[in-house]
């Protein structure tokens, strides 16, 4: 292994995706593989296991929608614990929100999987050096993304969404300050806010727009 090569970790349930990218990586003499993972869990146990040593990856190779802990969750908790770590999300699908809420997670690219491998290995180039890189079609379903409307209750606190659902559940203010252990005001509060957000006149309408876009857990 040269000195200087990047080293870099695969996160991918699929293991011929797996084997493609280790063989595929002997290509190039600057990048080096230092670690696999099967699942999120695993990045994170592995990650921790390689803190402080000349093994931990520069770069991560991350599968989106993996069982248990995605891409998104996996690259969180990574970079909180590791942030000299670049992720790189890899992934067979392009849909905008995935992108944004990868790039939310602090990946610093996007590729798709039919990626060439020099355009993979030039990406992760890219990535040690803190550059972005985005796949054309994921750079487009971003943009669409960017121009749609913002989801009706995206601006619904942790709080206002709990409140929501007694809502949806027929409680009244008082039994919605009991539940949740606050005051009666603070709980008034929180159901004139949620009206107002949801852009509805009563509890009512506030339930019912809460069952058709989802908002309820």
């Amino acid at each position: 292994m040269k000195e200087d090569a990047i080293r870099v970790m695969i996160v991918d349930d699929h293991e011929v995706v797996r084997n493609g990218i280790r063989f595929s990586l002997l290509a190039f003499d600057d990048l080096v593989l230092v670690g696999e993972a099967e699942s999120g869990e695993e990045a994170v146990q592995a990650c921790a296991e390689l803190a402080g040593s000349a093994s931990l990856p520069q770069v991560i190779l991350m599968d989106m929608l993996m069982p248990g802990m995605n891409g998104v969750v996996t690259t969180r908790a990574i970079l909180e614990a590791h942030p000299s770590i670049r992720v790189l999300a890899l992934t067979s699908f392009e849909r905008g929100r995935l992108v944004h809420d990868a790039l939310e997670a602090g990946a610093v690219g996007y590729l798709l999987k039919d990626a060439a491998i020099d355009e993979l290995a030039d990406a992760i180039r890219a990535a040690c050096a803190g550059r972005v890189t985005l796949a054309p079609a994921a750079a487009q379903a971003l943009a669409q993304i960017s121009e749609s409307p913002p989801r009706i209750g995206h601006d619904l606190t942790p709080r206002e969404a709990q409140v929501l659902a007694l809502v949806a559940e027929g409680l009244s203010n008082v039994q919605i300050a009991q539940q949740l252990g606050i005051s009666h005001s603070t709980a008034r509060f929180h159901v004139s806010t949620i009206l107002s957000k949801l852009g509805t006149a009563n509890r009512a309408e506030a339930a019912a727009m809460a069952v058709k876009h989802g908002l309820l857990p």
